[in-house]
């Protein structure tokens, strides 16, 4: 039976979910604790220099999910569900794009095209994994298909395109039209304010010092940040539509996963993992996602995929419109699948 054919009713649960805000007591304590989290971490990353450089590699792993918690606060921010106030929201998803290195408003422009888009075959292209159908990757010619085996290879989504993402594309996002006057004013800011953060540094500790502790702290961030967005869209099972059958409902629900994690990693992930629930109702959030889920019984009704499943989802590259799923390039017929392997 075909997923999307049964589930929640999305309309029923969106009306539901309508009744989770803002709380702007919980907000102003997530933001605080996870600043002073990340305080804390650097100032003992700082430190653990003086002792081995193998003792502040090991504390870039908590700093990196504190930061993780950061900018999931500033996506918040920019669905404008944070805390009750609209320009409350934004003078804080700015300020934080500093230490996430992404620009606030550029983020947010291109990822509500993907909340508007996710799923619809018809208008990929903004915030999300470049995804071929089958027939579109036969029509490419051998160097097409090449160039996507290279760029669906997980050493690609997990290693250079997280540094080329935050370290290249949001300090010069040329996808970006001249008429984003917001946007690209967010990029110069931003710009600004992380040269500013390097010159202080370079005046304290010393720019090797910070160099040897920010590369591998946004390195690691970014590297697990992508990963779950990639498995929260690219799964077994997940929802791919034309323009005239898309549904927004439909795709949130079935397009974007339950990554069923440990309490404490749905924690230090800001809990994004719920997901489909964050696509249906983007305005509740991420601190009462949780509880969304824990009370709505519907909101359970969807497939839960675990860290297993979210690592095998990395082996699909394709989608087959004729048997409605993502497939992997070994699954093509014979004379596509011997091409080189990514």
């Amino acid at each position: 039976m075909d997923a999307t054919s049964t589930g929640p009713d999305a309309t029923a649960l969106l009306r539901r979910l309508a009744t989770y805000r803002a709380d702007d007591r919980r907000a102003f304590g997530q933001l605080a604790q996870s600043l002073i989290l990340f305080a804390g971490l650097w100032w003992a990353m700082i430190a653990a220099l003086e002792v081995s450089y193998l003792l502040t590699l090991l504390l870039v792993i908590p700093a990196g999910f504190i930061l993780l918690r950061i900018f999931i606060i500033q996506h918040d921010c920019g669905h404008g569900s944070f805390t009750s106030s609209k320009r409350l929201n934004q003078r804080i998803g700015r300020a934080l794009g500093v230490l996430t290195f992404t620009p606030f408003d550029y983020w947010k422009h291109t990822h509500s095209i993907h909340h508007a888009t996710s799923g619809n075959l018809d208008r990929r292209g903004h915030g999300d994994v470049t995804t071929l159908t089958v027939d579109e990757y036969q029509a490419l010619t051998k160097a097409g298909r090449l160039g996507y085996r290279i760029y669906r290879n997980p050493l690609t989504i997990l290693g250079f395109g997280p540094f080329f993402q935050f370290f290249i594309k949001h300090r010069l996002p040329l996808d970006a039209p001249r008429h984003w006057h917001d946007a690209w004013r967010s990029v110069w800011m931003t710009n600004l304010g992380i040269a500013a953060t390097v010159g202080l540094a370079t005046w304290t500790i010393g720019l090797p010092h910070y160099l040897m502790i920010q590369l591998p702290l946004t390195l690691f961030t970014a590297t697990f940040g992508v990963f779950l967005f990639y498995v929260q869209h690219q799964y077994e099972g997940t929802y791919w539509e034309r323009q005239d059958k898309w549904n927004f409902g439909t795709a949130a629900l079935h397009g974007s996963s339950f990554l069923d994690l440990p309490r404490p990693l749905h924690w230090l992930t800001g809990n994004i993992c719920y997901h489909h629930l964050h696509h249906l109702a983007s305005r509740v959030p991420n601190y009462r996602l949780p509880e969304a889920f824990a009370e709505i019984k519907e909101a359970r009704a969807v497939p839960h995929l675990n860290l297993g499943d979210a690592f095998r989802s990395l082996r699909l590259h394709l989608w087959d419109e004729h048997e409605r799923r993502l497939i992997r390039f070994s699954d093509l017929p014979g004379d596509l699948r011997s091409e080189p392997q990514s």
